[in-house]
């Protein structure tokens, strides 16, 4: 009788772990749910194929995903604050135009890509002041954003403008190999690695990161507290927009060329990653992390349909399958969340 009381004892003890432990990282459930989909995408694709998880095609994951990882990790920030910045891909083209035509003008690479960068930061502080100072809603904000943006990529040139200036093209074609058949790297993918950490460290142990997910949890009360609202949600669009300033220079180097209509779409497959990797669409929770999880999902998705040989349509229908479920347990998440608390 000792025994089963004593295991009964344990089996509770254990269930009460678990609910607090559910309870105090009910953010992490989204992100762990998408490294879930993810290790079982790989072993079914592995089961599949056979020859799905090698170092070539892990390699391919991240280095044919580098610009859409930087720009999720830019997303992640306005997202985590309530916003939308539908602007990135059109940023994205009329970054990577420019560079290109001024690079093929002759301008030192050294100059161009700063150029790259401040202008990606100008649009998205041109969306930040229409929402924090006129009052435009950020899906209205960002969406004249990206006409503008893409527009502007359109004056540049309409026609494609190869790159050939060596120190870009280095960026991609340059491999870190440990031997061969291994996993290797490019200076884009580690770029982009680079980007992940810094906005991880941001968001996780600065002041700035803490204000971010007050903001998103609840405004007024943060505004109550006297945190810096306004410039907080500035700065959130501004990294979104040096992101995808950034992100035109890796997807420069990886495509070897600009051409206007670069991006379409872009937006909402980086939207997509970032929702599947836990970040709620509402703000106030998430994780760069789990919007790298997220492009990883995506890419393997789209790897996965390249090895099937079947219509690239068929990664827009998955990845819009999955937004649906994640955007569903968000909510069931969040309303069993506010049960909770009362």
């Amino acid at each position: 009788m000792s025994a089963v009381t004593a295991d009964f004892e344990r089996t509770g003890g254990f269930a009460e772990t678990v609910q607090r432990f559910r309870s105090r990282h009910a953010s992490w459930v989204p992100v762990f749910a998408a490294v879930v989909i993810l290790v079982a995408m790989l072993i079914g694709a592995q089961a599949y194929f056979g020859n799905f998880v090698t170092p070539r095609v892990l390699s391919a994951l991240l280095l044919d995903n580098a610009y859409l990882l930087i720009l999720a990790v830019g997303m992640t920030f306005v997202i985590l604050t309530g916003g939308i910045d539908l602007s990135v891909g059109a940023v994205m083209a009329f970054t990577g135009m420019l560079g290109a035509s001024m690079l093929s003008q002759g301008t030192p690479v050294a100059v161009v890509i700063p150029v790259m960068l401040v202008l990606g930061a100008l649009m998205g502080l041109f969306v930040g002041v229409l929402v924090q100072y006129f009052g435009v809603q950020p899906f209205i904000a960002s969406l004249a954003a990206m006409f503008a943006a893409r527009g502007l990529a359109f004056m540049v040139s309409l026609s494609s403008i190869r790159v050939e200036e060596p120190a870009i093209l280095w960026l991609q074609s340059t491999r870190m190999q440990g031997g061969p058949g291994s996993f290797y790297l490019t200076p884009t993918g580690i770029l982009a690695l680079v980007v992940v950490v810094v906005g991880i460290l941001i968001l996780q142990f600065t002041r700035f990161g803490r204000t971010i997910y007050a903001i998103g949890g609840n405004e007024q009360s943060a505004r109550l507290m006297g945190l810096p609202v306004v410039r907080t949600k500035l700065l959130a669009y501004v990294i979104s927009g040096v992101c995808a300033g950034l992100a035109g220079v890796v997807f420069t180097a990886y495509t070897g060329a600009s051409y206007p209509l670069n991006g379409i779409g872009t937006e909402l497959d980086t939207i997509a990653a970032v929702v599947i990797g836990g970040t709620l669409l509402t703000g106030g929770s998430g994780f760069v992390l789990g919007s790298m999880i997220g492009v990883f999902v995506y890419g393997t998705i789209k790897t996965a349909i390249s090895f099937l040989g079947v219509d690239q349509s068929w990664t827009r229908i998955t990845i819009g399958t999955l937004l649906l479920v994640f955007v569903v347990v968000q909510r069931l998440l969040v309303a069993r969340t506010a049960r909770t608390s009362r």
